[in-house]
């Protein structure tokens, strides 16, 4: 199994990094501020960074070290990554699943079945949880779920798919802004992306960005060519195999993340701003915000398909694993994770 190593993020403006006798040093305005040996880091997310040094940029490319360059506002700007890894068989039967319409749904599906059923995993999990919440609505948004599965499983197109995939995301951000206990200031009235339109909706996208950068260096790992997907179209520049591993892992990974968050008072809404219209978290919390994503992936669960533990960090890697098994032909189908 994969040791989960740590993702470095660089979250201060106007850092520069650079290596020196296999560590990665950071500075800011000509002062070092941090040193970290290289081979504990198998990630980078810097926001709002000067750049680094060539010879840290070609020692990243050699040991597959994926570097994100995003704006301090967490918009994407640029990746660095090496070569493709892996037998190039394994990604030629992946373009070819790609470029066939009945293969490609059916692994879509697969995505789009496992997505849905986590949402509905949490909003059944609060239910249970908080005899409170508005139930008949709780009730409501769980049986359209569950129809909702039947029209994913019916799906006869990609285009169908995204459909019905459409219509479960709508039914269950209806009922997201219930699951936030008041009292703690947050509101939510439905999903806003570019940019954010209140403080729940910002915190979601930061963290939809950061699994981005995990499940794309996942599939990078295990050989899989994170660009060409089955579910999201190829679009220059977009990592759309990340974007559908992903999907499956948003309603576990990051929604109840995020709930867990805002319900636990481990932020505030005065750690947020408001400009151009949307909201941005600021410097100080961005990076109390990481440390917690940090501890959060070093938390161990029972996978559910293996029935062995491994760190929630881990679970992007093993769900990429257990993809390029599927496209390999060790395996009858994909197992989706499914939280239960």
């Amino acid at each position: 199994m994969k040791h989960l190593l740590n993702t470095l993020y660089v979250t201060t403006p106007q850092s520069f990094l650079r290596l020196e006798n296999g560590n990665v040093v950071i500075e800011r305005e000509d002062e070092e501020t941090s040193r970290i040996p290289l081979h504990l880091i198998e990630g980078m997310v810097l926001f709002g960074a000067l750049g680094m040094t060539p010879a840290l940029m070609g020692e990243c490319i050699q040991r597959g070290i994926r570097v994100t360059f995003l704006g301090m506002n967490g918009n994407f700007l640029a990746r660095l990554e090496g070569n493709p890894t892996g037998n190039v068989l394994l990604r030629r039967e992946q373009f070819r699943w790609s470029d066939d319409p009945d293969k490609s749904l059916l692994v879509a599906k697969r995505f789009v079945l496992a997505k849905v059923r986590n949402q509905r995993t949490v909003v059944a999990r609060f239910m249970r949880d908080h005899a409170d919440v508005e139930q008949g609505k709780a009730h409501m948004v769980r049986d359209d779920m569950d129809s909702l599965l039947d029209q994913v499983r019916a799906a006869e197109t990609r285009d169908q798919l995204m459909g019905v995939e459409g219509k479960a995301a709508d039914c269950y951000f209806s009922m997201f802004g219930l699951m936030i206990r008041s009292g703690s200031g947050f509101t939510f009235e439905g999903r806003s992306r570019r940019p954010p339109r209140d403080e729940t909706n910002a915190l979601l996208s930061f963290f939809y960005t950061l699994l981005a950068h995990d499940v794309a260096a996942a599939c990078n790992a295990v050989g899989l060519d994170p660009y060409v997907g089955f579910l999201h179209t190829d679009r220059p520049g977009r990592t759309s195999l990340a974007l559908d591993l992903m999907e499956e892992l948003r309603p576990y990974v990051v929604d109840r993340f995020v709930l867990d968050l805002i319900n636990r008072g481990q932020t505030s809404v005065k750690d947020y701003s408001r400009a151009e219209g949307g909201v941005t978290i600021g410097d100080s919390p961005r990076r109390k915000l990481i440390t917690l994503w940090q501890k959060r992936k070093q938390e161990e669960i029972t996978h559910p398909f293996l029935g062995e533990k491994i760190a929630i960090g881990l679970i992007p890697f093993v769900q990429a694993q257990l993809l390029a098994k599927y496209v390999r032909g060790e395996q009858d189908d994909y197992p989706a994770f499914l939280w239960r």
